[in-house]
């Protein structure tokens, strides 16, 4: 079994008995166990419970009850909550946490009969770009060891890129399935808002986050995807969207589109590009070839999104994090000497400084005498952010835009610059703000590292991404490129 099998193959091994789902899974945890020092890409790994579940899947697959999943390894991102096993969100304040309960896309998948190898490294609480800030160390790029590998799902991305599992959750707030999916040269998909359930997803923003997942290609994306997604009563924004297609996508086989989609191209997501232009226009060129055709569009208030998001985000991030004082659940100081004491020292050893910056400046911006000039507008900036994807999509099925500026930047270069950090996901935060679906998908390389192209749906339109994604990988093998390092 080689690491970088395609998803539909182990599958198809494992039905034909070629190998046992044990076996499988013992070869990932091996692999894990080799490279680990290196990358630092999982917080916890759980062997006893993984070959648990793969005797379960074995069993399964002998009664010929199987799934597209059963006996395939997967990853978690530590922000989905697992029974019986730590949730940490990256962050001292949870460092020894354990859930009562399996967050829904977790259940979904386990019942499925996919096996949890264990739960993947992660900017603090979901808060940042480089996977730099988790409390557990920072995460090296597979392609590059002294390179981000993005964030903050970095460890899902690192560790798929690195072959140490075929799938890999992920949550996507303002581009973090995106970013690291094109840092990493990986496939990595974030879902209309609502599609997947963040029922036992710790909430950052809860108005943006959403759970999506990374994998070699769009083909096997769709496939973890398809369990992931589905209405659920015990998540009031989760979309009561019936989706056939979706639901019946029971292989790794994606067929092209029906039609073949009209593509729009943004000007204001080619200014600035750092990295990529030439590889965007080789992109276009491919899918122009296949039968797409594109059209330019406009995106006038593409600029506005960097500020509205961390304007909207740190406020959601505020409320959602001021349940960690130390009193319920979470970190809590030694030896309190009195009830302020015990909130302010608790949160203050707990949290990290992204977060404390988050918090004081999502505070601020929900304080009176603030709220008009700094939330509400934001909130107002999100919706002409929202209404030029409506007008654009209005005449094209789909656009393509970079993922990021550039490629993955060196660790501690932007560290002590919070504002270029965040310039990292310009291209990636309107499409959170509107809700959209969007996935990036490897395009090329620049310098040696990979480059990623986005494309964008409208709303619950995964079907034209995924498919275009697809079409798009069948003319071209960047999606099967490795690192030297781990193949």
């Amino acid at each position: 079994m080689q690491p970088f099998t395609p998803l539909a193959e182990l599958a198809r091994g494992l039905r034909d008995r070629e190998f046992s789902s044990r076996e499988l899974t013992r070869s990932f945890l091996d692999r894990i166990r080799d490279h680990s020092a290196t990358l630092n890409c999982f917080i916890t790994v759980d062997e006893d419970r993984a070959l648990a579940q793969a005797d379960a899947a074995d069993q399964r697959l002998a009664e010929g009850s199987a799934t597209a999943l059963t006996g395939i390894p997967i990853a978690h991102k530590d922000v989905f909550c697992t029974a019986g096993q730590r949730t940490t969100c990256g962050s001292r304040m949870l460092a020894n946490f354990q859930a009562p309960y399996d967050a829904t896309a977790v259940a979904r998948l386990d019942a499925a009969g996919a096996v949890t190898l264990g739960k993947t490294n992660m900017d603090e609480f979901a808060m940042g770009s480089s996977n730099e800030n988790s409390h557990f160390g920072p995460v090296a790029n597979p392609w590059d060891p002294a390179r981000v590998p993005g964030g903050s799902s970095g460890g899902s991305a690192a560790a798929v890129a690195a072959g140490l599992t075929p799938l890999a959750t992920g949550t996507d707030t303002g581009g973090s399935i995106r970013q690291p999916a094109a840092f990493c040269g990986v496939t990595g998909i974030k879902p209309t808002y609502g599609r997947v359930s963040r029922y036992g997803m710790v909430a950052f923003a809860s108005s943006l986050d959403q759970g999506g997942v990374f994998a070699a290609s769009a083909a096997e994306a769709a496939v973890a995807l398809a369990v992931m997604s589905g209405f659920d009563p015990l998540d009031s924004t989760s979309a009561d969207q019936v989706d056939p297609w979706l639901n019946g996508l029971g292989d790794s086989h994606l067929a092209a589109p029906a039609e073949a989609p009209v593509i729009g191209l943004p000007r204001q997501y080619f200014e600035g590009l750092q990295d990529g232009g030439a590889a965007l226009e080789d992109a276009r060129r491919t899918l122009e070839e296949a039968g797409c055709r594109f059209v330019d569009v406009d995106l006038p208030h593409t600029d506005a999104a960097i500020p509205a998001y961390y304007i909207i985000a740190g406020a959601e991030a505020s409320t959602n994090l001021s349940r960690y004082d130390g009193v319920r659940f979470g970190h809590r100081c030694e030896n309190p000497r009195s009830l302020e004491d015990l909130y302010r020292r608790s949160r203050t050893e707990g949290f990290g400084a992204e977060v404390k910056r988050r918090i004081l400046t999502g505070t601020y911006a929900l304080s009176v005498g603030y709220f008009d000039a700094y939330y509400l507008k934001a909130q107002k900036l999100r919706r002409l952010i929202q209404n030029d994807f409506l007008a654009a999509f209005g005449s094209v099925d789909l656009i393509l835009a970079p993922t990021t500026p550039g490629t993955a930047f060196p660790q501690g270069d932007l560290t002590d610059d919070p504002v270029a950090m965040y310039q990292q996901d310009i291209f990636t935060t309107p499409a959170s703000l509107a809700g959209l679906p969007a996935m990036s998908v490897p395009c090329g390389f620049a310098d040696g590292l990979p480059l990623g192209l986005q494309l964008i749906g409208p709303h619950f339109g995964e079907r034209a991404v995924l498919e275009t994604a697809a079409l798009y990988q069948q003319h071209t093998d960047w999606h099967t490129r490795h690192p030297e390092a781990y193949a």
